[in-house]
Order: structure tokens, then C-alpha cells, then sequence
């Protein structure tokens, strides 16, 4: 074979026309230029490699330029000399390119919302943390691979939330990644999760909690000024109905005919926070309530149905709206039914705090570590909403003040 190399110039590899049967042009150093009968080309090294002749697929001409084919065989060369199969080490590149994409923090973040978040938390949760991820993280760090992401690069991203001043976010993004990275642990993509060499890092974030009132005689003020209200009729079923069952403020609103039992004077629907199944026991004053809305928006899907559509539930701004018209700006919030009913029944009515935690539908385990289920404590929660409706007619009509 001659040693003479670079015998192809740009302009006759452009000139070139198939023929009948698919032929080559020699450049040299083994490189040449397959052209099939169709009229494509490809570029490709011929070269011996432990006594064995080889072929190197280099690339389709035009994308594979002349000058990069060539460098491609030089590179090619050096490989030789140093005794490595060129082809060999294609594949491991192209192995290592493969594993090094599934292997980024998007990659495995999608993976992890896809195969292990969304089967966890309710929609909606699920939907605002994958937001959180792709608006904040992914820009930054998603296209790095998990090995690469130091504390300091996830500390840069997480403080360029900080700066905007959603400090809430920034913890709640770092615990996010936390998650993401043991994912990427147990699936073998990582060894390791920087997160815990974040602690302290990031400016505190100081909880804000719900406004509500907790002594009965500003209980009593409020549960006579929900009586007086002048709004909407749904507006003031939701008013009345919040504090009896307190619930968390969108499974009120949210309620759905169909999860109701009148007759059996039972409401169940799945948590919004964990997504589990519950029962909420209603009284019989909740039930009144219940049945006397039923006439106005029976017909709709939804218990409290929005002013503008019946097709979709009330605003999440209705009830804080009706609170601040009522004077309560400030002071009571439609979540702060439930501090008001967790604090009361636990220090006026003496009721027991696992009940209590089992109505809120918080992630309370028994002494065996397991979640309660949708139907534990039923009885005594009946008993109990049943105490705590009776206790609030009693401080609406001003009977009582303890």
C-alpha cells in the first residue's frame, strides 16, 4: 500500500458520481471514502490491530468533513502507537457518553418524579415540585452529571433562589435535590448526597404560622359573625361547615357530592398533603348544613361550587376574603379552623392528641410505626366532632366560655 497520504481534495469528493456497483477513494494511512451505488458516502480507517486487519466507522460524508476524517485517522494512529484498538475505544466512548446522559441530575430527577414522586404525593404537590425543579434547578445544574455536583455548585444554585427571596423555596428545593441524590444512590448514579453538607448554609426559614383564633370568647365572636354574614349562600355553608370538620381548607372547597353519605353521616376523600384515604365523621349539625346546600348545588359536581361556573369548586380566595370582610383580617384565616379545633379540644376539651392528629390527617404512626388508617379511631372521632359541634353552638350562643 502506498504511504502516500491526503490524495483526496474537497472538490473531487463533491464531483464524485455513484456507478453501478459501490467502489472507494483512498486518501491514505488507510483512510478512505465508500461510495455506495445510492450515491451516499462514508468515511471509514482500515488498520491492523493485534495481527487482525480492522475496519474504524468514521462518519458520513458531508457531515464528516475532509479535514475532520482525517483528524479522525491521525487520532486514530496515535491510538495504534500506544497499542489501543481504535474501535475498542469508540465503544467505550460512546458507553461512556450513554451512561454519562442518564447519569446528569435532570436525568435522574425526571426519573425519580416519573418512577417514585408522583406515585407518593397527590397531583397537585407532585406538579408543583417538578416545577420547583425544572424552574430552578434544572437551568443551573441539570445537564451536570450527579458525580460532579459539589456542595458549593448546589449551594450557588440554591442561594440564587435565596436571592429572590424565597427563602420557604430554597429549603424546600434543597430538600428536593436530598431526595433526587438518594434516588441516584440507590439506583447506582451517585455515591453520595452533598445535601447534609448544607446544613446551616442557607439563611433560616422562619415559618409563618396561620393566623387563628384559640380563646373561646374570640371564638365566640367569630362564630357569631359567620351567623351574620351576608354573602354568598355556599359562602356561608363553607364558613360554617370550615370549623366544625376542619379539614384543610382546599378538601373543603374542593368536596365532592359523591364522597358524601348524609345517611350515614360519613365524608371521605383522599388527603391532599399524603394523598391517603380518610373518613371524617360529621356531626349532626354539619349534616344540616350539608343537606340544606344540597338543594342549591346538588346538581353540581362539587359541594361548593364556584359563583361563575357550578363546573368547577369555589375560589381558594373566598373564604380569606369573607374573614377580612368580616374584621378578622390578620387574625383568622380559613387554615386556622383547624389550629383553633387542634388547640381547644386538646387543652379545653381534653381529648387525646392522637385523635386530634388522626382528624387532622397528619402523618401519625401507632407504636408499631404504621400509619393509621382511614377508619382508625372512627367511633371516638364521631364522639368527638359530635362534643366539639355541640361545644361551639354553645359558645355561639354565648353559654359557654371554657
Amino acid at each position: 500500500m502506498s504511504r502516500q497520504t491526503n490524495k483526496l481534495t474537497a472538490t473531487a469528493i463533491k464531483a464524485t458520481k455513484p456507478k453501478e456497483k459501490t467502489f472507494k477513494m483512498t486518501d491514505g494511512g488507510g483512510l478512505y471514502l465508500e461510495v455506495s451505488t445510492t450515491g451516499s458516502k462514508y468515511w471509514r480507517l482500515k488498520y491492523r490491530h493485534a495481527g487482525k486487519e480492522k475496519r474504524l466507522a468514521i462518519g458520513v460524508y458531508p457531515d464528516v468533513s475532509l479535514a475532520s476524517a482525517r483528524a479522525a485517522r491521525d487520532d486514530a494512529k496515535r491510538q495504534l502507537a500506544q497499542d489501543i484498538d481504535p474501535s475498542t475505544a469508540k465503544r467505550i466512548a460512546r458507553q461512556q457518553g450513554v451512561q454519562t446522559a442518564t447519569n446528569t441530575f435532570m436525568a435522574v430527577a425526571a426519573e425519580w418524579l416519573e418512577k417514585v414522586h408522583q406515585h407518593d404525593v397527590v397531583p397537585a404537590h407532585y406538579e408543583r415540585n417538578k416545577r420547583r425543579l425544572e424552574r430552578d434547578v434544572f437551568p443551573i445544574i441539570g445537564k451536570r452529571p450527579m458525580s460532579e455536583i459539589t456542595p458549593p455548585k448546589l449551594l450557588d444554585c440554591l442561594r440564587r433562589i435565596e436571592a429572590r427571596g424565597h427563602i420557604e423555596t430554597a429549603h424546600r428545593v434543597k430538600t428536593l435535590c436530598g431526595q433526587v441524590f438518594r434516588y441516584g444512590i440507590s439506583t447506582g448514579r451517585v455515591e453520595r448526597d452533598p445535601t447534609p453538607d448544607l446544613r446551616g448554609a442557607l439563611r433560616p426559614n422562619k415559618t409563618k404560622h396561620h393566623a387563628a383564633l384559640i380563646e373561646p370568647k374570640e371564638v365566640a365572636e367569630l362564630l357569631r359573625a359567620i351567623d351574620g354574614y351576608g354573602g354568598q349562600p355556599t359562602t356561608i355553608a363553607a364558613l360554617k361547615l370550615a370549623p366544625l370538620v376542619f379539614t384543610r381548607p382546599g378538601e373543603l372547597r374542593q368536596a365532592k357530592w359523591a364522597d358524601l353519605d348524609l345517611e350515614k353521616a360519613t365524608w371521605s376523600f383522599h388527603v391532599s398533603k399524603t394523598g391517603q384515604p380518610l373518613i371524617v365523621p360529621l356531626p349532626t349539625q354539619a349534616v344540616e348544613i350539608l343537606r340544606d346546600l344540597h338543594g342549591l348545588t346538588g346538581r353540581s359536581e362539587y359541594v361548593f361550587s364556584g359563583i361563575r361556573s357550578s363546573k368547577r369548586p369555589m375560589s381558594n380566595a373566598t373564604l380569606k376574603a369573607a374573614l377580612d370582610r368580616m374584621g378578622f383580617k390578620g387574625e383568622m384565616t380559613a387554615h386556622g379552623f383547624r389550629a383553633m379545633a387542634r388547640t381547644i379540644l386538646a387543652e379545653r376539651l381534653n381529648y387525646p392528641e392522637h385523635i386530634i392528629e388522626q382528624q387532622l390527617a397528619h402523618a401519625v404512626k401507632d407504636s408499631n410505626g404504621r400509619a393509621y388508617n382511614r377508619t382508625q379511631y372512627l367511633d371516638q372521632r364521631r364522639e368527638m366532632l359530635q362534643t366539639w359541634a355541640n361545644y361551639l353552638d354553645t359558645l355561639c350562643q354565648g353559654e359557654a366560655t371554657a
